[in-house]
């Protein structure tokens, strides 16, 4: 597997064999994957709540990293918008 990134237009691309992978604006992407994230942790975490004992504990750690990711979130999008850039020719020593 290869990964390339394009400078122009920030997209990723991932390279399987013969086959191609790219992914258009990355951070939209991972938002909705951490979306994605969040609904299994808190779905499998609500029927862990069913049981008692080690089931009811992996439902609490579940939560506990769903509400991670929901602060997660918004640091995705923040990043998305908010970048640093190096600007040419400055010296980073001094």
């Amino acid at each position: 597997m290869q990964r390339q990134q394009d400078p122009e237009t920030q997209d990723w691309t991932f390279t399987f064999g013969h086959e191609e992978l790219v992914i258009h604006r990355r951070y939209e992407v991972l938002s909705i994957l951490n979306d994605f994230l969040i609904g299994i942790w808190f779905s499998v975490g609500s029927v862990c709540f069913f049981f008692e004992g080690t089931p009811k504990t992996v439902g609490v750690c579940l939560f506990v990293l769903g509400s991670i990711q929901l602060l997660i979130r918004p640091t995705i999008r923040l990043h998305r918008y908010i970048r640093f850039k190096h600007l040419p020719g400055t010296d980073q020593d001094g």
